[in-house]
């Protein structure tokens, strides 16, 4: 199994079906890297612990992270299941960006950013992390979202361990759709 889909796999596993391999996941979504190894394995994917270090650590968007003893393991953000990651609010930049495609433009406009899914909007702090992320998708726009105004506003911000900037939603008012 290659770095690509053990990756997709942990991603499958422990931000939305941990269900899938049978592991549990905590209140703050840490699950243990012995058993996990040991469901993976179960599974015919032949994953070892310097496989999983490898894939944590060399993963582009650092999905993942260990505790400090590194044997536990969760996602960093992303989650469609309920989890707490204890994340602390924090005053973010003055400006964040979201990238998306043409055919999401007009909802976007209408109804904000919304987490959908997930538990939080997923913001970037610069526009080629952003167009990284709407390429997923087609031929990315990038959304200019007025984060300072917003947290003076009341709107709450948090950073994951990933450095991805995390928002219960986004107004489209605070989103300039001309960049």
């Amino acid at each position: 199994m290659n770095t690509k889909h053990i990756s997709k796999f942990l991603s499958l596993v422990l931000r939305h079906n941990p269900d899938k391999i049978g592991i549990t996941l905590d209140e703050q979504g840490w699950t243990d890297v012995d058993i996990l190894l040991q469901k993976i394995n179960a599974q015919g994917k032949k994953v070892t612990m310097d496989r999983l270090k490898e894939v944590v650590a060399t993963n582009d968007k650092k999905r993942f992270a260990f505790n400090e003893d590194e044997t536990r393991i969760r996602a960093s953000q992303g989650h469609s299941i309920k989890i707490d990651l204890n994340y602390e609010p924090i005053t973010p930049p003055e400006f964040l960006y979201h990238g998306t495609v043409p055919k999401f433009i007009r909802d976007i406009q209408k109804q904000g950013l919304r987490k959908m899914s997930r538990h939080h909007v997923h913001l970037s702090e610069d526009r080629i992390t952003a167009m990284r992320v709407g390429a997923r998708r087609g031929v990315p726009t990038i959304l200019v979202v007025r984060s300072g105004v917003m947290h003076q506003n009341g709107h709450e911000f948090y950073q994951s361990e990933n450095n991805v900037w995390l928002t219960e939603t986004v107004p489209s008012e605070y989103i300039d759709f001309k960049e």
